[in-house]
């Protein structure tokens, strides 16, 4: 990896923040990293799953991503 003085400097920092080793804070970022699109993908999956009921009981909402420009839920 290559950082620029300015943002290995940042690194640095965050890593003796959580008192971590500059090599043990950039292996816990990609593990957390990976943790995350994991839960996030997950969080999408029961949504998607979900949709259907929530649209069924709130028949007067419109999700922010359907909405037309300068439409507001009612």
């Amino acid at each position: 990896m290559t950082f620029t003085e300015e943002e290995m400097e940042g690194v640095r920092a965050a890593a003796a923040a959580e008192g971590k080793s500059l090599k043990q804070y950039m292996h816990d970022l990609g593990v957390r990293e990976m943790q995350r699109k994991r839960f996030v993908a997950g969080a999408a999956s029961w949504a998607d799953r979900l949709r259907a009921e929530f649209d069924e009981a709130f028949p007067d909402e419109i999700p922010p991503s359907r909405r037309g420009r300068g439409a507001t839920a009612a």
